[in-house]
C-alpha cells in the first residue's frame, strides 16, 4: 500500500494547484450567465476534502470513494437540470467539462499526497491548457481532414498493439535484426517525419521562407532539395533563397540522423556526434554565406514553394520504408560477412544515392554484423557524403547551373569534407 505523505510541502502543493485551477476555471467562465459550480473557493475545498477523506482510511479509500459518489450525484443533478438550457447561439449551455473539472479538483487532494509532485502539476497545467485553448482546439478539429485522423489511428494501433506482439529475436540466420527492431525503426523515422509534416501543413504556410528548409530537412533533405531546386526560377531573390534553403535543409539532416542514431546506439552516437555536429555547423555557415551573398532584398519565395510532403504515417509509406530497411539490412549483413568493413564502406557509397535512413538505422542496430564504432561511423559518413553528391546533382539538374551553382558547390564541399573526416576516423 502506498502511504500518503501529509507533509507541509504536499499540503502547500495541494492548495496552490487547487487555487490555480479554480482561478483558471473562473477566468474561463467570466463571460457571465448562470451560476456554475466550481471556482477559486470551491476547488480548494474539494481538494482539501478529498485529501482528508483519503487520510481517514487510505488502505481501501472507502471514505474517499463515498465522497466521490456524493459529489458525482450532485453534479449529475446539476447537469440534468441545465441540460435543456440554450445559449445565445442555440447550443446547450452546459458541458461535460464542468463536472469533470469538479471531479478533477476533488482528486487533486489524494494525488498530491501519494504521487510524485510532477504528476498533479502536469495534470492541472494540461487541463488548464485544454480549457483555455478550447476554441482553437475546436477550430483545429473542424479543419483537420478525417483521412489524417484515420491514418494516425491506424499508426497508433500498429505501434501499441502490433509492435509488442512482434518477436524480439532474429528470424533469419544471417542477420541479427529482429522484427521488433524493424518496426521500431519504422516508428522512429515516421514519427520524426510526421512531426515535420504537421508543422509544414498546419503551422508554416506557403511562403514560409527558410522555415520550409528547416522542416524539410527534418522530413527528407533529398526530397526538399528537389522541390526547392524546381522552385529556384524567377527573380534573383527567389534563386538566392532557394540556394540557401537547399544547404540549410542539408544542415538539418545531420542532427536529425544523430538523433536517430542516439535512440538505437548511444555509443555510436557519442563516437560520430561531434563529427556530425561539426558538419552541421559548416553547412549552417555556408547557408549564411549564400544568404548574405545576394542582393539583400530579403524577398521570400511566394510561388513554387514546395507543397507539404506526403503523410509519412500512411500505411503504404510505412510498409515501403520497412521493406527498404529489411532489404538494406540483409544486404549489409551479407556484404559485411563476405567482404568485411571495406565491403560495407563501398555499399555505403552506393546507398547514398538512394535513401540513407534505412542504411544508417541498420548500422545503428547492428544489422551489418559486428562492426566497430569506428567502422560504422566511417560507413555513415561515406553514405552522407554520397547523398550530398546526389543532392548537388539534383540541384544542378532541376535548377540549372546559373541558379544553383552556389548550393551545388556547398554540397560538394560538405561531401568532400565528410569523406576526408571518414578517412581519418
Amino acid at each position: 500500500m502506498i502511504q500518503p505523505d501529509p507533509s507541509p510541502e504536499r499540503i502547500a502543493l495541494l492548495l496552490g494547484l487547487a487555487l490555480f485551477f479554480g482561478l483558471g476555471f473562473e477566468e474561463m467562465n467570466a463571460q457571465g450567465g448562470p451560476w456554475r459550480p466550481g471556482g477559486i473557493r470551491t476547488f480548494p475545498l474539494l481538494a482539501g476534502l478529498g485529501a482528508l477523506l483519503f487520510l481517514v482510511e487510505p488502505a481501501h479509500a472507502l471514505a474517499f470513494c463515498a465522497g466521490l459518489l456524493v459529489l458525482g450525484a450532485c453534479l449529475i443533478v446539476y447537469y440534468q437540470r441545465h441540460l435543456g438550457e440554450k445559449d445565445a447561439e442555440g447550443r446547450p449551455n452546459v458541458t461535460l467539462a464542468l463536472p469533470f473539472c469538479n471531479l478533477l479538483a476533488y482528486t487533486i487532494g489524494p494525488t498530491c499526497l501519494i504521487a510524485p509532485p510532477w504528476l498533479p502539476v502536469a495534470v492541472v497545467v494540461s487541463t488548464m491548457a485544454l480549457l483555455i485553448e478550447r476554441q482553437q482546439l475546436h477550430r483545429f478539429a473542424w479543419k483537420l481532414p478525417s483521412a489524417e485522423i484515420i491514418t494516425a489511428g491506424k499508426f497508433l494501433v500498429l505501434t501499441g498493439i502490433v509492435m509488442p506482439l512482434l518477436p524480439d529475436h532474429p528470424v533469419v540466420a544471417f542477420t541479427t535484426i529482429t522484427p521488433r527492431q524493424i518496426w521500431l525503426a519504422v516508428v522512429a523515422i515516421c514519427s520524426l517525419s510526421y512531426a515535420s509534416y504537421l508543422l509544414q501543413r498546419y503551422v508554416v504556410k506557403t511562403g514560409g521562407g527558410l522555415w520550409i528548409a528547416v522542416l524539410g530537412g527534418l522530413y527528407s533533405s533529398t526530397a526538399t532539395t528537389v522541390a526547392l531546386a524546381r522552385g529556384a526560377v524567377g527573380t534573383p531573390a527567389q534563386a538566392r533563397l532557394a540556394r540557401t534553403s537547399i544547404v540549410l535543409a542539408t544542415a538539418i539532416m545531420y542532427p536529425r540522423l544523430l538523433a536517430v542514431i542516439g535512440v538505437f546506439n548511444p555509443a555510436l552516437a557519442l563516437k560520430i556526434g561531434p563529427i556530425l555536429l561539426g558538419l552541421c555547423l559548416a553547412a549552417l555557415a555556408l547557408a549564411l554565406l549564400l544568404h548574405r551573398g545576394g542582393d539583400g532584398s530579403g524577398a521570400a519565395i511566394q510561388q513554387d514553394t514546395p507543397p507539404p510532403p506526403r503523410n509519412p504515417l500512411e500505411f503504404n509509406a510505412a510498409m515501403v520504408f520497412a521493406a527498404l530497411y529489411v532489404a538494406v539490412s540483409l544486404v549489409s549483413s551479407w556484404v559485411g560477412g563476405r567482404y568485411g568493413s571495406a565491403g560495407v564502406q563501398w555499399l555505403a557509397a552506393i546507398v547514398g544515392f538512394t535513401d540513407i535512413d534505412p542504411f544508417v538505422l541498420s548500422l545503428a542496430q547492428g544489422g551489418s554484423g559486428a562492426l566497430s564504432a569506428s567502422t560504422a561511423s566511417t560507413a555513415i559518413l561515406i553514405a552522407i557524403a554520397s547523398n550530398n553528391l546526389l543532392k548537388a546533382i539534383y540541384a544542378l539538374v532541376f535548377a540549372g547551373v546559373h541558379a544553383s551553382v552556389g548550393a551545388a558547390v556547398a554540397l560538394l564541399g560538405l561531401a568532400f569534407a565528410g569523406l576526408a573526416v571518414a578517412l581519418l576516423v
